[in-house]
């Protein structure tokens, strides 16, 4: 049995996979939705999680009782969760017990849009599915290899500790599975290369990886740090919150403000870069400004990660934005050459979902497009160590 249950709960959803760690493959998938709501799929997480046994056992993924199949036998050896924050406590993948749990919520504060949510499904998956071993698999865990100065703010010490303020990292399951998959494609070992991961989507990062290890990161305490991204701003002077509060904004309306009304919808009224791209070729000169800033901000974090590894052998585009947007690609390298950075034209117009090479011949510096899969890589992690 190679088979792993993927679980990513959200406040009001449950998004899940039942996955062949041997094969790589998604045997089913599905979204539980409106949980709690009215009108919704399920009353609360418990119930939801069951309509997910009772959807696998329909499609022949699993019985409707704890992961057991039709003839009795685990249907999954493992049940995944992604967790988005474990704070400086989790550096791997980990066994859910009891006290993992209670660990998981003490770091919650750092994360109260995405942990509650996590734990909420973490619950139920372990009440309705107790007869499989349960892992977390961290989005900051791969980070957690950043050196002092990387993850250190120049605040007050004192007040830094007693509030875990620090530079965390997110995406980090989706950056560890595109460099060792880069370093597949490069057919050489990871451990001796020098590479930048832009996992550009809806939510966007940059890392830094020097043999296998996070050396810098672009997101910090939150997802909020850092590049341009769908609907959140990215960096920000701290003194312009400040302003902000100052002038009557609510802590309430300003957290809405960079997490929901900011970034490319913030600048545009549109949060998908499909239709920003559409918009500035319309001659939309919002649009064209977005774009600019959205290319800007990239390029001043892949010259400070070029000082930082001391040159580079690739630089790594992932996510949906990264895997299927040839004319974002080019723009955020345009000018770069300089640098070694440069893509071929006809090479980077090519669109299929295998890894693959958009850097011309000779280049100083590989450009590749490789396709991430955070839910084989939690797969993989749980299935490991459920033994």
């Amino acid at each position: 049995m190679t088979r792993v249950f993927v679980v990513n709960s959200g406040s009001s959803s449950i998004k899940y996979q039942l996955v062949d760690v041997q094969s790589g493959e998604a045997v089913i998938g599905g979204l539980v939705e409106r949980i709690g709501e009215p009108g919704g799929d399920a009353a609360d997480h418990t119930e939801g999680m069951r309509l997910v046994l009772d959807r696998l056992g329909s499609e022949g993924g699993s019985g409707a009782e704890g992961g057991s199949g039709a003839d009795g036998a685990p249907a999954f050896v493992a049940v995944g969760h992604r967790v988005v924050h474990g704070g400086a406590l989790f550096t791997a993948p980990t066994l859910l017990t009891d006290e993992v749990v209670e660990q998981i919520e003490r770091v919650s504060a750092l994360a109260p849009l995405h942990n509650p949510a996590n734990l909420a499904g973490i619950r139920a998956a372990r009440e309705v599915m107790g007869d499989v071993p349960h892992v977390a698999v961290f989005d900051t865990a791969f980070h957690q290899s950043m050196p002092a100065a990387a993850y250190t703010y120049a605040l007050d010490r004192d007040v830094a500790q007693a509030h875990g303020v620090r530079r965390y990292g997110f995406h980090g399951t989706s950056h560890e599975f595109v460099a060792h998959r880069a370093a597949e494609l490069l057919g050489r070992p990871l451990e001796e290369l020098r590479l930048i991961v832009l996992h550009l989507g809806n939510g966007s990062s940059a890392t830094a990886i020097r043999g296998g290890r996070s050396i810098d990161t672009s997101m910090g305490l939150t997802p909020l740090e850092g590049l341009v991204m769908g609907s959140r701003s990215g960096d920000l002077d701290p003194g312009a919150l400040l302003h902000l509060l100052r002038t009557g904004l609510e802590v309430d309306e300003l957290d809405r403000l960079l997490n929901k009304r900011s970034g490319l919808l913030g600048l545009t009224g549109r949060s998908d870069m499909r239709d920003v791209v559409q918009a500035a070729d319309d001659g939309d000169e919002d649009a064209r400004l977005a774009l600019d800033v959205w290319a800007h901000r990239i390029r001043h974090y892949l010259g400070a990660y070029l000082a930082q590894l001391g040159g580079l052998d690739a630089l790594v585009f992932t996510a949906g934005i990264g895997e299927n947007s040839p004319v974002m690609r080019a723009r955020a390298l345009a000018g770069l050459s300089h640098l070694g950075l440069e893509v071929d034209a006809d090479r980077n117009a090519m669109s299929w979902r295998e890894p693959r090479e958009i850097s011309p011949d000779g280049a100083a510096v590989r450009v590749l497009v490789v396709p991430t899969n955070e839910e084989l890589a939690i797969a993989r992690a749980a299935a490991a160590l459920a033994g």
